[in-house]
């Protein structure tokens, strides 16, 4: 249940009206409120959170719950909750590295999480989607056990993602060309072949989720480097799709003037010398991440920086520059005033804030950005993705 956009010029009034039920009922996820904390919560009146409560209720969306909550001086508020709780969200992930299962609930609990890395190098996608149904299974398996049907089901990659059905876009991370991965999926598990499952790319996900976790401003660049690097641009508040989709792909904007060939065919592109195989490798942690994993290695780096430790230092300033100026390119492009930082950029907010400011400066005097590290951590995608399944299962209830 997206936004109204006001943009198109054709919004009905049943349109504000099914956006503003996902509205309360995606605020109360979080747990229970009251109809006046909904107000508070939403932007709305009271009078539209009592008309639009009341429809929730006889949907059997939303229910009064038992607890009384007091406000004030006033008398006790009843709390509204959500009713159509006992079922099961699940959202697998699949990266450069492992691959996940998140069993969660519509009011936001997590029940369990499976998880196992897949190995490296990659290539063939065989192997890689074995593991995904395997982490898969054990996630449907649970819930079963518990007695919560499965409501959504849905697969978020960290790669580029297009088409209809959606596949996997070639990717250099993940060293495939294009993938039907969710077919894939459905032929080793023949119960999910009638199911509609949705293919999710991780950064479209995770910066609506970063985005917000900022304070939702105007004017955004988001940065994350875990597997690869991503990223996305927001522009009075929307972030930026482009004619195919391939806007805010900043790990393969060519920054370095006949640099070394990237896998995307372009020389110089960032991931080529910040992307976290080139770190790893100018640092000597490449078999680190093959034993133990990315995330290991990166940890180990980042603490290897932290502690000025030769090597690592020196390979993180190799690497700082290109993140400054791939940053400033796009900051200046549409005039964005924040940048927010996930994977193991995030370690690193106040260096890349000072490289910012002096380039920025150079520059002729313009006000440097607001830098801030991401609070999200590993699981922004993951929180998207539920954010997005629930809005999802919300607009199925709602008919």
């Amino acid at each position: 249940m997206p936004s109204p956009d006001s943009s198109r010029g054709s919004l009905t009034s049943e349109d504000v009206r099914r956006h503003n039920l996902g509205l309360v009922a995606l605020a109360l996820t979080s747990g229970p409120l009251s109809r006046s904390e909904l107000a508070l919560e939403t932007g709305l009146t009271r009078g539209a959170i009592t008309s639009l409560s009341a429809e929730l209720i006889e949907h059997e969306i939303v229910r009064e719950s038992d607890r009384i909550a007091p406000e004030g001086r006033g008398r006790p508020k009843t709390l509204l909750e959500l009713s159509a709780t006992d079922v099961a969200l699940i959202i697998a992930t699949l990266d450069a590295d492992r691959v996940e299962a998140v069993v969660s609930t519509l009011d936001g609990q997590r029940l369990a999480r499976f998880s196992r890395r897949h190995g490296r190098p990659i290539g063939d996608p065989g192997p890689v989607v074995d593991a995904l149904a395997q982490v898969v299974s054990e996630a449907l398996a649970h819930a079963a056990s518990v007695g919560r049907p499965l409501a959504d089901l849905s697969v978020v990659v960290w790669a580029p993602v297009g088409g209809s059905p959606a596949v996997v876009l070639a990717d250099t991370d993940l060293g495939w060309e294009r993938v039907d991965l969710i077919g894939l999926l459905q032929q080793r598990l023949p119960r999910l072949r009638a199911a509609q499952i949705p293919l999710i790319a991780d950064t479209s996900v995770a910066a609506l989720e970063e985005h917000a976790d900022a304070g939702s401003p105007p004017h955004l660049v988001y940065l994350k480097s875990d597997s690869g690097i991503g990223g996305a641009v927001f522009a009075d508040g929307r972030a930026l799709t482009g004619a195919a989709g391939w806007a805010g792909m900043l790990g393969h904007l060519p920054v370095i003037a006949d640099g070394a060939l990237c896998e995307c065919g372009q020389h110089g592109c960032l991931v080529t010398v910040a992307g976290p195989d080139a770190l790893l490798a100018n640092a000597g942690l490449t078999d680190v991440a093959d034993t133990d994993g990315l995330d290991a290695a990166l940890e180990r780096f980042v603490t290897g920086v932290r502690d000025g430790r030769r090597g690592f230092v020196d390979a993180w300033a190799v690497a700082l520059p290109h993140v400054a100026r791939t940053l400033q390119i796009a900051l200046l492009t549409v005039g964005a005033d924040h940048v927010v930082l996930g994977g193991y950029l995030a370690a690193f907010a106040e260096d890349i804030a000072d490289e910012l400011a002096r380039i920025a400066v150079r520059a002729g005097g313009a006000t440097p950005p607001q830098v801030t590290a991401s609070r999200l951590g590993a699981d922004a995608a993951l929180l998207g993705a539920e954010r997005a399944a629930r809005l999802r299962m919300i607009d199925t209830l709602l008919g």
